[in-house]
């Protein structure tokens, strides 16, 4: 594999940020994987809300598609 200096150094600084996100959220991981053991399936509704520290909310949803789940497993592939 050749893999210059510059990747190395973004795939170990992208490591320690994962594992520093993992220990400031540590159920997070957990839901992730219970999701991926459960399977998203096309028509599968996924919502995200966010709120502010003020309070203020955006909220969203999404209906997966067949080309959505194309576009997971190639990511997925890539890590």
């Amino acid at each position: 594999m050749n893999m210059n200096n510059n990747n190395f150094q973004d795939m170990f600084q992208a490591f320690q940020a994962w594992n520093t996100f993992k220990s400031s959220h540590p159920k997070f991981p957990a839901f992730m994987r219970a999701v991926e053991r459960d399977g998203i399936r096309e028509g599968t509704i996924v919502e995200i809300r966010v709120t502010s520290p003020e309070g203020k909310e955006r909220e969203t949803n999404l209906k997966v598609t067949a080309s959505d789940l194309a576009l997971f497993e190639m990511l997925r592939g890539m890590m």
